[in-house]
C-alpha cells in the first residue's frame, strides 16, 4: 500500500493527529504489531509479564474508554480513573485521538496489543484539541497523578521552552517513587531543541526512531566522496545497490529547465518550489520531468533554511502516478554547496536503504544543559500503528508514540521486580540499550539519540543496576584527570566474569579497578584536544551487554568552588591571561539559575538556600577568545528552614513595576526643579 506521510515537522511533543486516515480490518493486521515486538516484548510475555497490576497515569487528551481495545471506565475497566481538566465535571473523554493513541502504545489489549497489555489508565485530560496545553494544567494533573498512586506517568507533550513550575512537578512525583517518561518533542533535527518536561533531570526523555516497516527508508549521498544528509520522500523505495553517476543542475525541475541539458543516466539536482509566484510545482511533477529525461534519481534542495520531508504521492498527484525514481530533500546550503562543486567534474552516488533504527529527522535533540544528557534514549515513533478515538486505528508519527513504549517497558520491569526504585527501572532501561546509526554506519551522537533505542529483552533479562547510567565529566588543562565511580548492585546472581571496556577517542586513557559493589575508574586527557567529547563503558556480565555513555568537556581553563556555609566562593583558572567571567549557578532540584560576575583580582561568591546539587558555568574572556569551565558542588550542610526572599512576579508586571519607578524618579526630579 502507499503510504501517507506521516513524518511531518509536528508541533513540541504534541503532535498532529491524523484522524482522518483509517485503515479496513485486513489492513491493519498486515502492519499490527510492528513497532511493540521490535523492542523485545515477546520474552517477558512468554514469561506471564504483562504490565498487570501496574497503574500508568496518561497526561493527555484524555482516553476514549469506550474503544473495544480500551474498554471501560472505572475500577472495572482498563481507565480505572483519572480527571478531567477542561470540563471538571465530566469523565476524561478523549475527543481528539491524541491521548487515545498514546494509551493505545502502553496497554492497547484486543485486536491491538500495546507494551504493557494488562496495566491500567490512570486519564488526565488536559487539552481538549492537542494543540493548546496549559502549564498550569499539566502540574495540577501530575499532582493528581501522584495523589491517585500512579506508578508510571507518560507526559506525551508539553511546552517548547523550560518551565521551571513543570519541572519542580516533575521532581514531586519522582520523590514520591514514581517513574516518569517525557517525550523529546518534535522540533528537530536541530540541536537545543527539547522544551519542558522533556528537559527535566529526572525524568526519561525519549526521542524518535523509526520502524520495523519497509517504510523507514533513509538515504545516503556522496559528492566527489564528500557525505551529505539527505532524506528519502515518501513513495520513494528502497535500491538493490547504489545509484553512481555525475550530479547535473535542472532549476525547478520545469520541462523547460531540462532543454538542452542531457541528464540521461546522471543524478539531477532542482530547487523545491518554483519562480513563478503562486505557482505549484509538485514533486511529483519533478520527479516525472527528470524520470522521462532519463535521470536516475532526483535531488530537491530546500528554497528555504532547513531540511524537509516531501511525499511523492499526495491527493493532487495523477490518480495512475507512480514514482519512477528516487528523491531525496537536502538542506538548502548543502544543496547551494552541491550545485557549486560540480562546475566542474564530479562524480556522485546516492542509496535508499531499510534502517528501522535511524532516528527520525523530526526528533528533537538536545543538549538541554552541558551538566546532564537529554534526550536520555529513543524508541519507535514513526509510523506507529495504533488506537484511535471512534473504535478505529491509526498510523501517526511523532516522540509521543515512542515516550510511551518505554513507558510500557517500565511497567513490565516494574511488575517483575515490584521492589525496584524508579531510579533502577530507569538505569536498566537505559543501560541495556541497542546502538542505533546513522545512514553511513556512524553511531549517533548522544544528542540525537541518547545511549541508544529501548530494548526491552536485554533489560527485563539484566542483572545488573549501574548507577549513574551515564556521566557528564568535566576536565581542564590544570588537572587532565577524572576519577568516578559506578555503583553496581545485583538483581541475583553474582559479580564473576565481569568484563569491562572503554570505546572513545584515542586520546582519552582509561583504567578501572573493581572493589567489591563499586568500579572506580579513571580517565587521562592526552594532549590539548579541547573541546567535547563522548565515549562509553561497555560491561558484559551474564550475556548483557551494558553501555555506559559518558561526554567529557575537556576546557582550557577551570572554575573551582568552596563552600563557606550558605555562600559559594569560586575562583578561575586559564593558562591565559584572563580579564573578565560571568558564572552561573544552577539549582538541579528546581533549575533556578544565579548568576555573578568576577574579576582577575577579585573573589566572586553565590549565596545557595538549601541543600542540592549546584551546577556551575563559567564563561571566560580572554584577549583571544570566550570558553567555558564547569564544576559541580552537592551540598549537605545547609540549615533546614532558611529561606531567600523572593518576589514570584512575571516579568510583565516588573516591566510594568519599573517604567512606574522611573516615572516617580522623573516626576520628583522636575517637581524639584
Amino acid at each position: 500500500m502507499k503510504f501517507l506521510a506521516f513524518l511531518l515537522i509536528l508541533a513540541i511533543a504534541v503532535g498532529f493527529v491524523f484522524s482522518g486516515f483509517f485503515f479496513a480490518e485486513d489492513e491493519i493486521r498486515a502492519y499490527l504489531d510492528k513497532s511493540v515486538p521490535f523492542i523485545g516484548t515477546d520474552i517477558p510475555r512468554m514469561g506471564g509479564i504483562d504490565g498487570a497490576g501496574i497503574k500508568v497515569a496518561v497526561i493527555d487528551t484524555g482516553v476514549d474508554f469506550n474503544h473495544p481495545d480500551l474498554l471501560g471506565w472505572g475500577p472495572d475497566g482498563k481507565v480505572i480513573g483519572g480527571y478531567n481538566f477542561i470540563e471538571e465535571n465530566k469523565p476524561p473523554l478523549d475527543k481528539n485521538g491524541h491521548g487515545t493513541q498514546v494509551a493505545g502504545v502502553i496497554a492497547a489489549d484486543g485486536q491491538a496489543k500495546g507494551v504493557a497489555p494488562k496495566a491500567k489508565i490512570l486519564a488526565y485530560k488536559v487539552s481538549e484539541d492537542g494543540e493548546g496545553v496549559s502549564s498550569d494544567l499539566i502540574i495540577r494533573a501530575i499532582e493528581k497523578a501522584v495523589e491517585d498512586g500512579a506508578d508510571i506517568i507518560n507526559i506525551s507533550l508539553g511546552v517548547n521552552k523550560t518551565n521551571s513550575k513543570i519541572d519542580r512537578a516533575v521532581n514531586l512525583a519522582l520523590e514520591k517513587e514514581i517513574f516518569v517518561v517525557t517525550a523529546a518533542g518534535n522540533d528537530g533535527p536541530g540541536f537545543q531543541t527539547i522544551g519542558s518536561p522533556g528537559r527535566n533531570y529526572g525524568s526519561v526523555t525519549v526521542g524518535a526512531t523509526y520502524n520495523n516497516l519497509t517504510s523507514s527508508l533513509v538515504a545516503t549521498l556522496e559528492v566527489n566522496d564528500k557525505p551529505f544528509t539527505v532524506i528519502p520522500m515518501v513513495g520513494s523505495e528502497k535500491l538493490n545497490g547504489p545509484i553512481t553517476g555525475k550530479i547535473i543542475f535542472a532549476g525547478y525541475g520545469k520541462l523547460k529547465d531540462f532543454e538542452g541539458i542531457d541528464v540521461k543516466d546522471a543524478i539531477v539536482i532542482v530547487e523545491r518550489g518554483s519562480d513563478v509566484e503562486g505557482e505549484l510545482l509538485y514533486f511529483s511533477i519533478k520527479e516525472n520531468n527528470a524520470a522521462n529525461a532519463g535521470a536516475k534519481a532526483l535531488i530537491v534542495y530546500n528554497n528555504v533554511p532547513g531540511i524537509f520531508l516531501g511525499e511523492l504521492i499526495h491527493d493532487f498527484a495523477d490518480s495512475d502516478y507512480n514514482p519512477q525514481i528516487p528523491v531525496v530533500s537536502i538542506d538548502r546550503e548543502e544543496g547551494l554547496e552541491i550545485i557549486e562543486s560540480i562546475k566542474n567534474e564530479n562524480n556522485a552516488s546516492m542509496h535508499l536503504f531499510y534502517n528501522p533504527d535511524f532516528v527520525a529527522h523530526f526528533s528533537s535533540r538536545g543538549p538541554v544543559s552541558p551538566f546532564y544528557l537529554k534526550p536520555e534514549l529513543v524508541a519507535p515513533g514513526a509510523y506507529i500503528n495504533t488506537t484511535q478515538s471512534n473504535a478505529g486505528y491509526n498510523f501517526t508519527s511523532g516522540t509521543s508514540y515512542a515516550a510511551p513504549h518505554v513507558s510500557g517497558a517500565a511497567a513490565l520491569l516494574l511488575q517483575k521486580n515490584p521492589s525496584l526504585h524508579h531510579h533502577e527501572i530507569k538505569s536498566l532501561l537505559l543501560t541495556t540499550v541497542e546502538p542505533v546509526s546513522d545512514a553511513y554506519g556512524q553511531q549517533f551522537s548522544l544528542n540525537d539519540a541518547g545511549a541508544g533505542r529501548l530494548d526491552i529483552e536485554n533489560a527485563y533479562g539484566a542483572n545488573l543496576i549501574i548507577m549513574p547510567p551515564n556521566f557528564v565529566i568535566s576536565i581542564s588543562s590544570d588537572d587532565t584527570i577524572a576519577e568516578k565511580q559506578l555503583q553496581l548492585k545485583l538483581i541475583d546472581g553474582t559479580l564473576d566474569d565481569l568484563d569491562v571496556k572503554f570505546e572513545g577517542p584515542e586520546f582519552i586513557q582509561f583504567g578501572y579497578n573493581l572493589e567489591e559493589d563499586n568500579l572506580k575508574f579513571k580517565l587521562s586527557m592526552t594532549g590539548e584536544n579541547f573541546g567535547e567529547h563522548e565515549g562509553q563503558i561497555i560491561i558484559h556480565h551474564d550475556g548483557t551487554r551494558y553501555t555506559i555513555p559518558i561526554l567529557v568537556h575537556y576546557t582550557e581553563g577551570s572554575i573551582s568552588v568552596i563552600q563557606q556555609n550558605q555562600k559559594l566562593i569560586f575562583d578561575i583558572y586559564h593558562p591565559e591571561k584572563w580579564n573578565f567571567a560571568k558564572i552561573s549557578v544552577t539549582n538541579s532540584k528546581d533549575g533556578r539559575v544565579d548568576t555573578t560576575t568576577m574579576l582577575p583580582n577579585n573573589k566572586a561568591t553565590i549565596d545557595v538556600f538549601e541543600n542540592a546539587e549546584y551546577w556551575i558555568e563559567a564563561k571566560i574572556r580572554t584577549d583571544q577568545n570566550s570558553t567555558s569551565a564547569y564544576n559541580t558542588i552537592d551540598i549537605t550542610t545547609i540549615p533546614d528552614g532558611i529561606q531567600r526572599l523572593d518576589f514570584d512576579i512575571p516579568e510583565k508586571q516588573i516591566g510594568i513595576i519599573a517604567i512606574i519607578v522611573a516615572a516617580i524618579g522623573i516626576f520628583g526630579l522636575i517637581k524639584r526643579r
